[in-house]
């Protein structure tokens, strides 16, 4: 007979075989602020009995000096785990909890309610199944309720219980829940939900959320326990094309070469013949690194280690899949974007953008209209702000590899990255690639810039003078090309003003209107260095981003960027136009330097202080500059 540990230890065994076996549904819970979201979790843990004896216990304390629901337990205590949670009785973070039932066991998402954190709840519902959407029975379909709504549609989540919460405190009467019901419904019906349910219940006695309730008689469907135990779960799609991203490259020693991964859709055997993406470089699956011995195949859902039969570039970020139905590489395509930073997106503003283990450059083509959250209607739109919703064409630097949001959740959604702060900004879902990616290709020229330069007798670069008004710029910029010219070289000067009378006569001074300013610039100073011409820009071209931009659309190597500094004062006291007087009378919006910030340079390839400098000195310095870049070398 076998001793008591031994019969524990037993126990303890087939428990954990038996939690093993059961599949796993991944639950976002969301609504406006104080519909009662982290009461539901908390009553669902407290029901399936996943809280021990001292944490209830524990709860049962803090209900006392934290909770809302007088001596009652409040089970909002369980997930709203942050100090500043408690003392504001709101969620700010995602909260993730495990609980199990007889047939299933769950990870539940717990998103925040207030507006401000609505990227914590696009992080909760990016691997969710099934949402669960609050409504207060009091209150009906808030504005938050249909921004969540339509973030679970465009995050593709297709079913959805509407949970009509706070029964009892409008008298269990089923009018009240009808007219919530049909609202609901009337909203929904531009989503492509496959499935809604709407259900009355009370959290904080779990009626109809676990428990039948005997004061809603009128209501004879499922609680919303019994939805989401018997919904079908997607789980790891095996069926669907191999798709791999490379999310490390192992070189223990010179002869061993694996990529390593989770495997997110499809299955891989030992002589798969696989595809490398974006490069489209073919070759075949040639064994396994495993600490378990040999392996044969692999699966959706499996880490793994490959080893490929040729030495072919596989670099972090790269897509590996099959050579039949292989994902769609494009650098320009459109999508659906939920930014999430309190500045405003900007058209045209380089940004990281992160899909897979890749990151590349990207920029926002065009915003081609805003999606409203109370109607789900299209309107025009020139930028996206904090929590807005939009639909637009985004450009990559290099080509990627995806599949479709609606078709592959792990391949087609992407976070857009700011290059300064390093935060996250935006949040994407790729519809589709654009025609331009597909149709349009560079072509072959027989005269280059090279031979242009050679005619020329020159090198062509482009001088970028940055500064406030007034600083000195167009003043440097004439009287540079003045002495360039003496010297016999093909110069233009792009100044801002002039420009301004013509290529962008249309553009205002909107932070969105000044970074396509610079966008169309830097594409003329290209075309021009590419003439073989010596090219000088004179902008005051306020934002950092859009320099950088610029200095990525010209090329580094041929980009000086040059700061012409000088104190506020000084240029106020120059003037010549009376544009600061205005601007601080409030007659000039947006104007740099007072209603608009100037960002300094960090680093410069020069900097000339004209409150120090005459303007034959600082154009003894670029020509030094030029010398040193070899401007001259060919005369």
């Amino acid at each position: 007979m076998r001793s008591a540990p031994e019969q524990a230890a037993d126990a303890v065994a087939d428990f954990i075989e038996t939690q093993q076996a059961k599949d796993l549904l991944r639950l976002l819970v969301c609504g406006s602020v104080d519909d009662g979201k982290s009461t539901m979790i908390g009553r669902l843990l407290y029901d399936s009995k996943q809280i021990f004896d001292d944490q209830l216990a524990s709860l049962a304390d803090d209900s006392r000096h934290h909770g809302t629901q007088g001596d009652t337990i409040d089970f909002a205590l369980l997930t709203d785990g942050l100090q500043a949670e408690r003392e504001q009785g709101i969620t700010i973070d995602v909260a993730y909890r495990f609980f199990a039932t007889d047939k299933r066991a769950f990870i539940v998402a717990d998103t925040p309610g207030h507006e401000q954190y609505t990227r914590n709840m696009v992080t909760g519902a990016s691997t969710a199944e099934l949402a669960v959407i609050l409504i207060d029975a009091r209150k009906g379909v808030s504005t938050q309720t249909r921004r969540h709504s339509l973030l679970v549609d465009i995050l593709g989540i297709k079913n959805v219980v509407v949970a009509v919460n706070k029964l009892d405190l409008v008298g269990y009467h089923e009018d009240v829940f009808a007219a919530v019901s049909t609202q609901f419904l009337e909203f929904a019906r531009s989503l492509r939900f496959e499935g809604v349910h709407v259900v009355p219940v009370c959290a904080l006695t779990g009626e109809n959320l676990s428990l039948p309730s005997t004061n809603m008689p009128w209501y004879t469907g499922p609680s919303v326990l019994e939805i989401a135990e018997t919904l079908p779960v997607r789980g790891h799609d095996s069926s669907r094309p191999f798709r791999m991203s490379v999310q490390g490259v192992s070189r223990p020693n010179p002869d061993f070469r694996g990529y390593m991964g989770t495997i997110s859709s499809g299955i891989i055997s030992r002589g798969d013949r696989v595809r490398v993406n974006p490069s489209g470089r073919e070759t075949a699956v040639a064994d396994f690194a495993d600490f378990d011995g040999v392996r044969e195949v692999a699966v959706a859902g499996e880490s793994v280690c490959i080893l490929l039969e040729d030495e072919i570039d596989v670099s972090r970020g790269d897509l590996l899949s099959g050579v039949v139905e292989p994902p769609t590489i494009t650098d320009h395509f459109e999508a659906r974007l939920v930014w999430l930073a309190e500045s405003e997106m900007i058209p045209q503003r380089s940004y990281l953008l992160k899909i897979g283990s890749k990151e590349v450059r990207a920029h926002v083509d065009r915003l081609k209209c805003r999606i409203d959250v109370n109607s789900n209607e299209q309107v025009p739109a020139l930028t996206l702000g904090l929590n807005e919703i939009g639909l637009c064409n985004v450009s990559t630097a290099a080509p990627i590899a995806f599949d479709p949001y609606d078709v592959d959740r792990n391949t087609g959604a992407f976070v857009l990255i700011d290059r300064r702060s390093n935060s996250t900004v935006g949040a994407g879902m790729i519809q589709h690639s654009l025609r331009r990616a597909e149709n349009i290709r560079w072509q072959e020229l027989s005269v280059g810039r090279e031979q242009r330069e050679q005619l020329n007798q020159q090198k062509a670069l482009v001088i970028w003078l940055t500064g406030l008004s007034g600083s000195g710029k167009s003043t440097i910029a004439n009287a540079l090309e003045v002495d360039l010219h003496r010297r016999g070289l093909r110069t233009f000067v792009l100044d801002g003003d002039n420009v301004r009378h013509g290529l962008n006569a249309d553009l205002g001074f909107t932070e969105a209107d000044r970074a396509e300013n610079i966008r169309r610039v830097a594409e003329v100073a290209k075309l021009f260095v590419d003439a073989g011409i010596v090219t000088i820009v004179s902008f005051i071209s306020p934002f950092r981003s859009e320099r950088e931009r610029a200095a990525e659309i010209i090329g580094s190597s041929d980009f000086i960027e040059v700061f012409v500094d000088a104190p506020l004062d000084l240029v106020e006291s120059r003037d010549p136009k009376g544009l600061y007087a205005k601007a601080k009378a409030g007659l000039i919006p947006n104007f740099t330097g007072v209603n608009s910030p100037y960002e300094t340079p960090t680093n410069p390839d020069v900097r000339l202080d004209t409150s120090a400098s005459s303007v034959d000195e600082c154009v003894r310095v670029l020509l030094t500059v030029l010398d040193s870049r070899g401007v001259f070398d060919q005369r």
